[in-house]
């Protein structure tokens, strides 16, 4: 497979997706070094960890030949539906704890959401290119863009809930 072959892009903006998440919990453990990461955050860092984790399933899914698709593995080597609950559960923790803003928001407020921001983006990216692998029969599960769809918006809502959990705040990331 060539490296600007559409399947090689795709499984390569995942693997942007993970240095972008790794950039994230590297900031995490800057602030908790410094003792200036909010309590309400210490949550973050292992759930970032796990999307990780998760983001290389979705990898080896994209990776994986076409003729070896039913070898794959749902939740290690094939996103599978309870890797989806996962993260909308995610979703709907961190969205219960924040407020949603009413206007756009231009990141780069703190290193740590606008890390998240980039994760985000690159996400969608990778969500764009899967879709287009998924429209020519290239996917090899049904899990997968669904997945990263609502993985780019927690993303989202991670960054938001970065920004609103300073001091005295009620926003808490759960593991």
């Amino acid at each position: 497979m060539s490296k600007d072959d559409a399947r090689t892009e795709a499984y390569g903006t995942i693997d942007e997706t993970v240095a972008c998440l790794g950039l994230a919990r590297a900031e995490i453990g800057t602030l908790a070094a410094a003792a200036a990461l909010p309590d309400a955050l210490a949550g973050l860092a292992p759930n970032l960890l796990q999307l990780q984790r998760d983001l290389f399933v979705a990898g080896a899914e994209l990776a994986a030949n076409p003729d070896a698709w039913d070898r794959l593995v749902d939740g290690q080597t094939r996103v599978d539906e309870p890797m989806l609950q996962r993260v909308e559960t995610l979703l709907a923790e961190a969205e219960a704890s924040v407020e949603m803003p009413r206007e756009f928001i231009v990141p780069g407020s703190d290193r740590l959401s606008a890390a998240l921001e980039l994760a985000r983006a690159v996400a969608r990216r990778a969500e764009r290119r899967v879709i287009s692998l998924d429209r020519e029969g290239q996917v090899a599960g049904a899990w997968l863009v669904p997945w990263l769809n609502r993985l780019a918006d927690l993303l989202w809502v991670y960054a938001r809930l970065v920004e609103q959990a300073g001091p005295g705040s009620t926003v808490t990331v759960r593991t």
